[in-house]
């Protein structure tokens, strides 16, 4: 059972203000809202949903340094990265505002059985979303507003840390004109969300979080035939076959891991490098994370330096630290960093080398500022250290020459390969992985797709 539903400010550790878990006749009370507005919103148009997204997608950024404060308390983004978040969410109500009628428009099927045959997207129901701290407006935005476009209605759980970001996400839908019952934030725990995966009126579950809660997760949903999403971990390869001005590339490379302090699923956290310019760039990666002093979330860059920023947590920055430590127990070389700062959790940004292969740490993902980097030698070694991961969720390959990384882009299993940029973004992008990684896709033409009854529907001639 995890903790009660707090803000726990990761900057000094200090619970300022605790939620009490919703009871069970108030979760019931939701449900049972939710199922009755469910039977309201299916029978809107596309046309007729499309203005309250966009308008939500307006109050979203009006609120947006309001929104941006709430979330550096709760799990210690800064606010400037914070603003960056919202913009994410604004494109993706719009987006799918602007194209949620064509995605979800019948599809004719040839046939010559005497008849007409449609293929129609039919909305399930009620699904239930299970979102995590790292991006807390951001995720429950890329799971709520396609299932809401298509026409179903959602329950979210939000993680135990981000209470008033859960809460404040129903409050301004609903100032949208959403009607009450389409989106409801709860919370709740453990026990009451796989009683909610087994109830009747659930008729999906999407997940964003670990692996070890994807197993759970799947396990109920499989169990109660429900129809699940899951969006895992990853140890994204990021493989560097060549470079002009190896420190340059070190730079680009960095830039992607310290974002949002190392704490995202599609972050570089495994950095391939062949052996010409391997000293220069690592030398550049610890010259860089050496440079980082501890920065204030709510008054980034007041330091007038490389700032960090706490983890959501204390608990994880701890884990960080042993998992560091397991690593150089194994044979690793940590070159900078890899400490914890103060009573919060502030982790010292850090660069570690030759994992030896093969290891249990070496398939285990650093979720914080942890650069590993591992020397190849040819692009076939590249590929095969790429693809020796439990998880396929993004990665990158760096090339000069584009035709020889989009030939190793190629043979990497992952759900997201980038050629010559870290990660692509944006509201049209479908995101989601393979192998331990989840099932399943969101945003893009085929984020409205998960949640919907393929329904054949022929009539004779």
């Amino acid at each position: 059972m995890s903790k009660e539903y707090r803000v726990q400010n990761p900057a000094n550790n200090k619970v300022e203000e605790t939620f009490g878990y919703i009871t069970d006749a108030e979760l019931e009370e939701v449900v049972d809202t939710a199922v009755s507005a469910f039977k309201q919103w299916r029978e809107l148009s596309y046309e007729d949903r499309a203005p309250l997204l966009k308008k939500a997608a307006s109050l979203f950024d009006e609120r947006r340094g309001e929104l941006a404060k709430i979330i550096a308390t709760e799990m210690g983004k800064s606010v400037k990265e914070g603003d960056g978040e919202i913009n994410d969410v604004v494109e993706i109500f719009n987006y799918y505002a602007d194209h949620g009628a064509e995605f979800g428009a019948d599809q004719e099927i040839p046939t010559d059985k005497g008849g007409t045959a449609v293929m129609r997207k039919v909305p399930l129901g009620v699904i239930l979303g299970i979102m995590p701290w790292n991006f807390p407006y951001y995720q429950v935005a890329r799971f709520a507003a396609p299932a809401i476009m298509a026409g179903n209605v959602v329950i979210v759980k939000h993680a135990e840390i981000c209470p008033r970001s859960g809460q404040i996400i129903q409050d301004i839908l609903e100032e949208a004109g959403l009607p009450k019952g389409v989106f409801t934030n709860v919370y709740a725990n453990h026990d009451q969300v796989a009683d909610l995966i087994a109830s009747k009126h659930i008729a999906g579950v999407s997940l964003t979080g670990s692996e070890r809660a994807g197993r759970i997760i799947g396990a109920q949903a499989g169990e109660h035939l429900k129809k699940c999403v899951l969006e895992l971990g990853g140890t994204d390869a990021y493989v560097v076959l060549d470079a002009a001005d190896p420190a340059e590339a070190a730079l680009t490379a960095w830039k992607k891991r310290i974002s949002n302090v190392g704490q995202a699923c599609t972050s570089n956290k495994r950095m391939i490098v062949m052996d010409d310019i391997y000293d220069d760039f690592v030398a550049e990666l610890v010259r860089l994370a050496g440079e980082y002093v501890k920065g204030d979330p709510l008054n980034p860059g007041a330091a007038g330096k490389r700032e960090y920023y706490p983890l959501s947590s204390r608990d994880a920055a701890e884990t960080l630290v042993e998992q560091v430590g397991k690593a150089v127990d194994a044979g690793a070389n940590l070159h900078v960093g890899g400490t914890i700062d103060g009573e919060g959790a502030y982790f010292a940004p850090a660069v570690i080398t030759d994992i030896p292969v093969g290891s249990d740490i070496y398939y285990e993902e650093f979720f914080g500022p942890v650069a590993a980097v591992y020397k190849v030698s040819s692009e076939e070694e590249a590929i095969e250290v790429a693809n020796d991961s439990n998880y396929g969720l993004g990665g990158a390959v760096m090339s000069q020459d584009e035709e020889r990384a989009k030939k190793v882009a190629a043979k990497i299993d992952t759900g997201m390969i980038h050629v010559n940029i870290p990660q692509a973004r944006g509201a049209e992008l479908p995101f989601g992985g393979v192998k331990n990684s989840g099932l399943g896709r969101e945003l893009g033409p085929v984020g409205m797709d998960e949640f919907v009854n393929y329904q054949r529907f022929f009539v004779a001639d």
